[in-house]
């Protein structure tokens, strides 16, 4: 299945906070979207790597994406290696994706800028002929996508563009909060993170109003990209 983009996070639940309303949107204007979690996130404080599954699950239900496949790295210690690399090679040459979406260039958690870079990389390794890679004993083509673009996550990164997100934000705030386990909830008995209080929930909203102020829109997601951002004329920008 030929995808127009690919979103990777190092731990499910790190693709809907950080570009969930632009990929519900993306999908509204009929692009075909796919999901690919490095990790089951197993190494979380609360709840567990099963019930994460499900709640990814639901997650991409909601969001509507395509398809959602896990490459089960290890969480924490996942490395940026040749043998990680080939494994994102293959679901980048599988879904052959004219976007490649991935984790923040600098944060809080370690594995998101692990997985940053290592997604980066793959996508650029994925272009040359003489890696070669199989898949059911089948040989892949080589592939590489257009453009590498990073979500912004934990840090208040300045953003090289922002998408208007404006009637979709509802969407990624359902999508987040299909995460259950890991977010605020009162009844919850299991020790607190920096993930669960109700600030960082109320932030997914605060956030992206502010992004949207500064381009006098409702809400915006944010974004950093590897190469020079052009535009087809002054026109097209907001």
């Amino acid at each position: 299945m030929k995808l127009d983009i690919l979103a990777f996070g190092a731990h499910p639940d790190d693709v809907e906070l950080g570009c969930g309303a632009t990929i519900a949107k993306e999908i509204s204007l009929g692009k075909k979207i796919g999901i690919i979690d490095l990790t089951r996130g197993e190494l979380g404080t609360r709840g567990s790597a099963a019930l994460r599954t499900i709640e990814a699950t639901n997650a991409a239900n909601i969001l509507g994406v395509s398809v959602r496949e896990n490459l089960d790295f290890a969480d924490g210690f996942f490395t940026n290696d040749r043998q990680h690399q080939i494994e994102i090679i293959k679901m980048i040459r599988k879904f052959q994706p004219e976007i490649v979406l991935c984790n923040a260039i600098d944060d809080r958690h370690i594995d998101h800028l692990k997985g940053s870079k290592l997604v980066s990389e793959a996508c650029f390794l994925s272009g040359l002929i003489k890696i070669e890679t199989f898949v059911e004993g089948q040989i892949q083509e080589k592939w590489r996508p257009k453009n590498v673009y990073h979500y912004i996550q934990w840090k208040n990164i300045e953003p090289d563009f922002v998408v208007d997100i404006t009637g979709f934000l509802d969407i990624k705030v359902a999508s987040v909060m299909a995460y259950s386990s890991q977010f605020y909830d009162p009844k919850n008995n299991e020790p607190e993170t920096p993930i669960t209080s109700k600030n960082f929930i109320d932030s997914i909203t605060y956030r992206a109003r502010d992004l949207g102020r500064l381009i006098d829109v409702d809400c915006a997601e944010g974004f950093t990209s590897e190469r020079f951002v052009g535009v087809e004329n002054l026109s097209k920008l907001i």
